[in-house]
């Protein structure tokens, strides 16, 4: 097994038989311990609520649930539970995985990213990908990154050898795990590589929103669901409706900013 690290908090090249090149400065990651009580409003579309760009297309999305009675959100929340249930758990070709990281639980994955980080294994193992990017910084107060912590799992089920695993240590969020992914995965010293299409490692109900995401940020990926069926109860219904909703508030703040030409919000988005 190989292992590339990136944006590390500290150096790791002991761990790594591969040559890497680091990246810019820009992605180093932050060391800032976020309280318990405010960790969930620092992840995902909360942690932009100060962005006025973001307001702007959550205004312009609330007033189109509103006008359609919220019918908007049912044709969302559809779209997001027919990729879940029809999301594959294997690939038909070999590619590049990126692996979508997840809160940890006293520094170790929980049961989502442990159902992730098995789906990648299967994939190690089945020999349909050799190279693996692990996806996420720190977040709620934890020691070690999400990356680090998929790792440190992963070290501890036998992974095949000749694998190479990647870590991205930068992000808090879907967006910046692919937009951080994709600089991993195209630059290569002076050069910039065309991005290889990637398969896309996460919970059903994610599945969605880092499609949509990865589309825009211009990768080709297929998604691979962590889980092996679609399970349907309260926790996942709640899961899904909110996927919908920040699903709902992207797609139709990217499509209200074309119409009036706002560049700035489509900007935030590529």
């Amino acid at each position: 097994m190989f292992i590339l690290p990136a944006c590390a908090i500290r150096p790791i090249a002991r761990h790594s038989r591969a040559a890497h090149t680091a990246l810019p400065a820009t992605l180093a990651l932050r060391r800032t311990t976020v309280p318990p009580f405010f960790a969930p409003f620092k992840r995902g579309p909360w942690r932009y609520l100060s962005d006025r760009d973001v307001l702007h297309a959550a205004v312009v999305t609330s007033v189109a649930v509103v006008l359609s009675l919220g019918l908007v959100w049912v044709g969302y929340l559809v779209h997001v539970w027919r990729v879940a249930a029809r999301s594959p758990v294997t690939l038909a070709e070999p590619m590049t995985t990126l692996v979508f990281g997840r809160r940890l639980v006293g520094d170790a994955p929980e049961k989502d990213y442990q159902q992730r980080l098995s789906r990648a294994l299967a994939l190690m193992r089945s020999q349909a990908t050799e190279h693996v990017l692990l996806l996420g910084g720190r977040s709620g107060g934890s020691l070690l990154s999400e990356a680090e912590a998929g790792r440190a799992w992963l070290d501890q089920h036998d992974v095949p050898p000749g694998v190479v695993l990647q870590l991205e240590q930068a992000s808090v969020d879907s967006l910046e795990n692919l937009r951080h992914a994709r600089s991993l995965l195209q630059e290569d010293g002076p050069v910039m590589r065309t991005l290889p299409p990637v398969a896309l490692v996460t919970s059903r109900y994610h599945l969605a929103r880092c499609l949509l995401l990865a589309r825009r940020l211009g990768f080709r990926s297929v998604p691979v669901a962590a889980e092996p069926a679609l399970v349907l109860n309260r926790r996942y219904v709640v899961r899904l409706l909110a996927e919908s909703g920040y699903l709902m508030w992207i797609d139709i703040g990217l499509r209200w900013a074309r119409l009036i030409g706002h560049r700035r919000i489509a900007e935030r988005l590529s």
